[in-house]
């Protein structure tokens, strides 16, 4: 009698293809976190580097028995070991990198802003049986290398465009250079922020940048003014002080036509009056002289009767 196979070992059409897209789905998942936690490296300009690889050689191994290759954008080979020697070294890297021969690390030192992108570590193990040697993949990992380059000291001037007794139009210049990645500009006057002009300029999507900003504002006293650039998690700031001039000239406002009315009529009034002193005061003074000089000439007889009344008098009494 022929024996049933049990339930659930060999599973059927049905089955089999429900365990398949269940087993997808779970790869899709996995690809999703595996995606997530992409290793990462930064380093800036100048400095050493290390990138790491996703396996490391047991103490009971050597490095003669793997191939490691350290790619750059998958199709560029940057070192590649084999047997525990070095097959292959790109020309730009060479006297630049090593590898670490435990962790399989690559370092690179100096790096450039050239360095910046992805690798990819790929490590293979060999099983070395008659006559053959067997490669296996033991991991294959990517890595993220972001290079920093330092920005000069933000350089800031101030050109006076128009100016008041309230208020100066002052344009602002913000400007630095030499820095890597591109980097975003801001600034703060009178505790807001400010919206920039700004432009960046760079050969190539990894050469260094710079950057020059532009703002207008309206001073109105002593005001100190901050620009920085930030890049990377890094920040260059420098501030300047932005002094409201004083020597301001107040406009030379015109008369309003209730001025000007009222003043006409004080000189026409003034003018009348002279012309009447002038007509009126000659006339005056004449009469005045008249009768001056009738009271002189009275006084002068009145005084010589009296002396001709003395005189005879005295030839009386002889």
């Amino acid at each position: 009698m022929a024996s049933c196979p049990q339930a659930g070992l060999v599973p059927s059409g049905p089955a089999l293809k429900r365990w398949l897209g269940l087993g997808l789905l779970l790869f899709y998942f996995m690809s999703l976190g595996y995606a997530v936690e992409k290793k990462v490296a930064k380093g800036k300009v100048g400095e050493k580097v290390g990138l790491p690889c996703c396996h490391e050689i047991p103490s009971t191994e050597s490095l003669r028995n793997y191939r490691v290759y350290w790619q750059k954008n998958i199709t560029e080979v940057v070192l590649a070991y084999a047997e525990g020697k070095k097959i292959s070294v790109n020309e730009r890297y060479e006297n630049r990198t090593e590898l670490d021969s435990r962790n399989l690390t690559l370092w690179i030192s100096p790096v450039e802003i050239l360095d910046n992108g992805p690798y990819q570590c790929v490590v293979q193990h060999l099983k070395i049986s008659q006559n053959s040697i067997a490669p296996r993949i033991v991991c294959d990992e990517p890595v993220t290398l972001f290079i920093t380059a330092d920005f000069s000291e933000p350089s800031i001037t101030a050109e006076v465009r128009s100016s008041s007794c309230e208020s100066d139009e002052v344009v602002v210049r913000c400007s630095s250079h030499g820095g890597f990645p591109k980097p975003k500009i801001s600034g703060i006057f009178n505790n807001t922020s400010v919206v920039w002009n700004a432009t960046w300029v760079s050969e190539s999507s990894i050469s260094p940048y710079n950057v020059t900003g532009n703002v207008q504002l309206n001073v109105t006293e002593d005001t100190s003014f901050t620009c920085s650039i930030e890049y990377s998690g890094f920040t260059k700031s420098a501030s300047l002080l932005l002094k409201k001039r004083s020597d301001c000239v107040l406009p030379t406002i015109p008369p309003s036509y209730n001025v000007i009315t009222a003043s006409s009529i004080i000189i026409i009034v003034f003018l009348l009056a002279v012309t009447l002193a002038a007509k009126f005061l000659p006339r005056h003074v004449c009469s005045q002289c008249c009768m001056s000089q009738d009271s002189e000439e009275e006084v002068k007889e009145s005084m010589k009767t009296a002396e001709l009344s003395k005189v005879t008098s005295e030839m009386s009494s002889v």
